[in-house]
């Protein structure tokens, strides 16, 4: 078996998964090419919050001065009942002085990932629509996302569960100057996100229950009318923010289930690996979808240059990330339904917000400590 440092690895997808594990095993040796199934890394999808856990990764990598320039700094986050009124504050300059949480659009950070690695010597390869496993590498990683092609070769066909919410999103130019806060509003059984990017951008996510959607993914054209229609209800800054929408996505959201099996290196073939989306898929209400696929693809990394044998570091790799996913996971898929409270649970659920807000307003910072103080670098 070849030693980590001299592995031929080949990475099924061009995502911020796939980039950020081309960039940290490039950087320790290994020879890495990237095959995507699309023509083009274009454009694609909308803002990401990087929260410290992830930013530990790219600096490791080299990479924080580019990030920072691509960025913006998230210094709180706002809970807001649908007609704008403060309902919690979490504030992250103030209780996390010493973290970095970052606003970006996520085109930005896979160009970054993109030229960190091809500096790096990766070979990215467009417009390959993978559907076996590609047999000339030591070691085949799945990074190609909730439609992954990879992941049914490990597991077999598994339907995914329709949540009963959709969700549009978009983005409109915003060049307010001093808004560095992630803002939620929560309505009864809908709800919206938006902060500010880089480049003069505001990120809008609007969530909604419906059960009529039938396909997953967000590359859906939406109508920005009906969009406005849904939430014509809520106040403050949302109706500005969403009279200046012209184009929009729309997408169902599932929910899949952590993979069962994360790898195989049984012998007859390369050895193959599922990360990011393509390993644990997440509904988006934690922020965390991107900052696990970052972790992930530097324990990978870590795990595959300090263990004997490819065996051993991909049982180790799905030993220590599964159980941080999955939690992450139940995570998010709590914030689902707290964020859509209806009436008497909303109301309970909002006062007891305010109440802990004001008299404790670092607590609710630091039930996520478990998520924030983690430090991929360290974990393998």
């Amino acid at each position: 078996m070849p030693r980590p440092m001299t592995l031929s690895v080949t990475i099924v997808g061009a995502g911020v998964a796939g980039l950020t594990a081309a960039c940290a095993l490039a950087h320790r040796g290994a020879q890495v090419r990237v095959l995507e199934r699309a023509g083009a890394l274009r454009e694609v999808g909308a803002g990401l919050q990087i929260s410290p856990n992830a930013a530990r990764v790219i600096e490791a990598l080299g990479l924080w001065s580019r990030f920072e320039a691509i960025s913006l700094p998230s210094e709180r986050v706002e809970l807001r009942d649908m007609g704008g009124g403060l309902v919690a504050g979490l504030d992250l300059a103030r209780f996390r002085p010493n973290d970095r949480f970052r606003l970006v659009h996520r085109a930005r950070l896979v160009e970054m990932l993109e030229t960190s690695a091809r500096e790096a010597g990766v070979k990215i390869e467009l417009g390959h629509d993978i559907r076996e496993i590609p047999e000339d590498s030591d070691l085949v990683v799945g990074a190609d996302g909730v439609k992954s092609r990879i992941r049914p070769l490990l597991n077999g066909f598994e339907a995914p569960f329709f949540t009963g919410q959709t969700a549009w999103r978009t983005l409109i130019r915003d060049e307010s100057p001093s808004d560095h806060a992630a803002q939620i509003f929560m309505g009864p059984g809908r709800h919206v996100v938006s902060y500010r990017l880089a480049g003069g951008m505001r990120n809008i996510v609007a969530v909604m229950e419906r059960p009529d959607w039938h396909d997953e993914g967000w590359s859906h054209p939406g109508d920005p009318n009906e969009l406005r229609s849904n939430f014509s209800r809520f106040g403050g800054p949302v109706p500005d923010w969403l009279s200046r929408v012209e184009e929009v996505g729309l997408w169902g959201l599932f929910r899949h289930p952590v993979a069962e099996h994360w790898y195989r290196a049984d012998g007859t073939g390369p050895a193959v690996v599922l990360i990011g989306d393509a390993a644990h898929p997440t509904l988006p209400f934690m922020a965390q979808g991107a900052v696990m696929a970052i972790e992930d693809a530097w324990v990978l990394a870590a795990c595959l240059e300090s263990q004997p044998d490819l065996t051993t570091a991909l049982a180790h790799f799905e030993n220590l990330r599964r159980p941080r996913c999955r939690r992450i996971v139940q995570a998010a898929n709590g914030n689902a339904r707290n964020y859509h409270l209806r009436g008497p649970a909303r109301a309970v659920a909002h006062g007891g917000l305010r109440v802990l807000s004001r008299l404790a307003p670092g607590h609710l910072i630091e039930r996520f400590a478990w998520i924030y103080d983690y430090d991929p670098t360290t974990a393998a």
